[in-house]
């Protein structure tokens, strides 16, 4: 195919093949072994001289000149024919090419996601029932501690209740920022090897914890049924209020990725701001016991915001405008800033590795 595709190369080649089967003929059979070693590689790099030149040989007759206007040469054929594409050399748009990578890649994040899911509860007894059990055993000795020992008081909802949702969703925070913040160092043998668009395994580490937090839920409506407090209609609208907690999570581990490969030490000093941002926020603790002084501390906080929004769809608690307004805005502004950072430094990230 190749010699019918450049006609002034059949002489050349069938000169080459003559030669070579002149010498097979008159030499030993023991000495022909490295000359049919390099008729294998020949007819090896003869293939892959058709394969990358199917390309250009069609665009040769569409065209058939070289951008100059002139006729093209056999060398000009010859360096068009043995050009090579890489996807690196294409022109990205920031945001809009991290947003198409993952569409394609679609496939690929369901498969991180499930691989994440069941990789973690693999050689346990209990396996997934972990997921149920982690939040309850969790509030079951915070509610000892502060619903018994200190007593704190949760007017309108039992301290359970207002327990075990605050721990669910900073704890599903938590999980989330960490995992898509890891997701590009931990997976660094596969990035190294094949090409896969890094921001693809940040995504589909957070979608793993997006599935352990949806079923960590049902522990919550069973426990409101036995309170008394019920499961009010605006439960319909948890799943915007996840969404944007997913955003703001999912944002800012991007932002945590981005600089992970070039300095780990950040993933440390982001456990610690995680830790320090938990106590920030009303988990296992009612506002009413904050000094007034103290109170600025946890209004800028975003997930205090998105913490009263989400307790106020599962329940019916109390929550403002601002709440809203605030929550969703800074969910928005975080992933937006967080995708931006990948894209800037993407092209560094595997080199780094």
């Amino acid at each position: 195919m190749l010699l019918a595709a450049y006609p002034e190369t059949r002489e050349d080649a069938s000169s080459v093949v003559s030669g070579l089967r002149f010498v097979m003929r008159h030499t030993p059979i023991r000495s022909c072994a490295p000359v049919v070693g390099r008729l294998h590689r020949l007819r090896k790099i003869v293939a892959n001289a058709a394969r990358i030149g199917h390309d250009s040989h069609l665009l040769q007759q569409h065209r058939g000149t070289i951008p100059g206007g002139a006729p093209q040469s056999t060398a000009g054929r010859a360096i068009i024919m043995t050009q090579r594409y890489y996807d690196s050399a294409q022109i990205r748009k920031p945001l809009i090419s991290e947003v198409r990578n993952l569409w394609v890649h679609r496939d690929v994040v369901r498969l991180i996601a499930q691989r994440d899911v069941t990789a973690r509860y693999k050689r346990t007894v209990l396996g997934i029932w972990w997921t149920l059990l982690n939040p309850l055993l969790m509030t079951l000795v915070l509610w000892i501690i502060f619903g018994n020992f200190f007593r704190f008081e949760t007017p309108g909802v039992p301290f359970v209740v207002y327990l075990l949702s605050g721990i669910l969703m900073v704890t599903y925070w938590s999980q989330t920022v960490l995992a898509a913040g890891t997701a590009v160092v931990g997976n660094a043998n596969i990035l190294s090897k094949v090409y896969i668009p890094p921001e693809v395994f940040s995504v589909g580490a957070a979608m793993a914890a997006f599935v352990n937090f949806v079923i960590a839920l049902l522990p919550l409506l069973v426990i409101q049924l036995i309170t008394g407090i019920g499961v009010p209609w605006s439960v319909i609208l948890a799943p915007i209020v996840i969404f944007f907690i997913l955003a703001f999570a999912t944002g800012l581990g991007l932002v945590v990725a981005s600089a992970a490969v070039f300095f780990y030490d950040v993933i440390d000093f982001t456990a610690v701001l995680i830790q320090m941002a938990s106590y920030l926020t009303p988990t296992f603790y009612p506002l009413t016991i904050v000094p007034e002084q103290f109170l600025w501390l946890i209004y800028i906080n975003p997930l205090y915001s998105q913490l009263t929004v989400f307790r106020a769809v599962m329940y019916g608690g109390y929550w403002e405008w601002w709440h809203v307004g605030y929550g969703s805005l800074s969910a928005i502004a975080m992933l937006v800033l967080g995708a931006w950072l990948f894209s800037r430094s993407r092209d560094r990230l595997v080199i780094m590795l």
